[in-house]
């Protein structure tokens, strides 16, 4: 599905983006893990969330969609998952199956992880490793621990102290799911701290999980086994990485304004508003209140004048997602933007660093990649006028697009259907706001 974007002005409006994606998969994977109902608002209806409801349905939970974003899911219990009759389908989405390896490596069942070609390009034995060590096995995988990948749930899970090598709140999560099903404690020390939605969401349903700073940037986090989890109602708020999107193009389109309503505010998601206000964005935060442990705020953004940045590495974690729209507004800032420390990029949904430089380097953008670094060359304009590589990646097809809502020429993307992995309604979305997209 190709798509252009061209030269807007003007971008006006009040708009709520979709659920967040990353509580989405969490708040369905934690309900089907308690023993009763749990109902959840808002959550994102995304295709890799509607994959992760699909698969917590073949494990054994009753999963009913009531309305828009609204569903219910009666859980099996912590330990309870039933024997999958067919491989267990992810799509796209590196997060669902991640942790729900990490959720089957706690039971006693076999399944088999399978998705897309992007997702079967992706690398699991980062994950594999600690859940071996837990007590699962890969009985079979494709080269590389890739998918597709049968797994073999432990019978007496065991717990264990694990350090992962890379800053990756996928992997932490998934030994944390297996910590539940396995007596005493289960600790992940992180050397440096990544988004901690799931200790948030793993208290609310009641595990006992303790969380202590650790040395600069790091935590020690430790979770108590073999918790009973109870039904909670969960309210999902809006996704701070698919807020970026309208946030971004609000900031480079001539004479625009536009409100973002409850956007997610967690200190672990917001690295990329904090390197925005840096830059010189005006970001005006209106209200905030807090959504099930979650702080949320309603944001006004308007067109601002930008200048270019040094972005430390350790800020990576809280906003991995973020670096290709960013890289998109360093190109509009006046100055270099240097990001350091991408290298969870080249494991994305594509090789994100290299697809992003291209991506700027196609629409006339000056660009470099030193080691692990992105280098953007800002002269407070992008010229504009290429046709977008997508990888099947959602994040660089939606970069691209507000690329071209401000670009001299018109930016044109090879394909735009992955978008709805992440953001349902996108185009529809910009579009209300006053974006040229054909």
């Amino acid at each position: 599905m190709p798509l252009t974007a061209r030269r807007s002005q003007g971008l006006k409006g009040r708009v709520r983006v979709p659920g967040d994606k990353s509580i989405s998969h969490r708040s369905l994977i934690l309900s089907a893990m308690t023993v009763g109902e749990t109902r959840i608002e808002g959550l994102l209806e995304g295709e890799d969330v509607i994959n992760t409801a699909k698969v917590m349905r073949a494990l054994g939970a009753a999963v009913e969609r009531k309305g828009e974003g609204a569903w219910s899911v009666r859980g099996v219990g912590v330990g309870g998952f039933a024997q999958p009759q067919a491989a267990l389908d992810f799509g796209n989405s590196g997060t669902g199956c991640r942790l729900v390896m990490g959720a089957v490596a706690g039971c006693p069942v076999t399944a088999t992880f399978d998705g897309d070609a992007s997702l079967r390009k992706r690398p699991m034995k980062r994950v594999l490793d600690p859940l071996t060590r837990i007590g699962a096995r890969a009985l079979d995988a494709a080269e590389g621990g890739r998918l597709p990948l049968t797994l073999q749930g432990a019978r007496d899970p065991l717990p264990i102290e694990y350090t992962p090598p890379v800053a990756s709140a996928q992997l932490k999560s998934a030994v944390l799911l297996a910590g539940l099903a396995a007596p005493g404690q289960t600790i992940v020390i992180e050397k440096e701290a990544t988004r901690d939605h799931t200790e948030k969401m793993l208290t609310h349903f009641g595990a006992t999980v303790l969380v202590e700073p650790l040395g600069e940037h790091g935590r020690k986090i430790t979770l108590t086994g073999r918790p009973e989890l109870s039904p909670a109602p969960l309210q999902v708020p809006a996704d701070p990485s698919s807020a970026a999107f309208p946030l971004a193009a609000a900031l480079i389109v001539p004479r625009s304004e536009v409100v973002l309503d409850g956007v997610m505010m967690n200190p672990l998601r917001t690295g990329l508003f904090l390197t925005l206000r840096e830059m010189g964005a005006d970001i005006e935060t209106l209200s905030t209140k807090n959504d099930g442990g979650e702080e949320v705020a309603d944001l006004r953004v308007r067109t601002s004048s930008l200048r270019g940045v040094d972005v430390p590495a350790e800020r990576a974690p809280s906003m991995i997602d973020e670096y290709p729209i960013l890289a998109v507004l360093a190109s509009f800032a006046e100055g270099t933007t240097r990001m350091r420390g991408l290298s969870e990029l080249r494991v994305k949904e594509s090789d994100r660093l290299a697809a992003t430089a291209d991506m700027l380097r196609v629409n006339g953008v000056g660009v470099e990649i030193d080691g692990d670094d992105l280098i953007v060359h800002g002269k407070d304009r992008a010229p504009g006028g290429g046709v977008v590589a997508t990888h099947m990646d959602h994040r660089l097809a939606m970069s691209a697009l507000v690329m071209g809502l401000a670009s001299e020429k018109p930016v044109g993307v090879d394909d735009a259907a992955f978008i709805a992995t992440s953001f349902p309604g996108f185009v529809e979305l910009m579009r209300g706001l006053g974006a040229d997209l054909s």
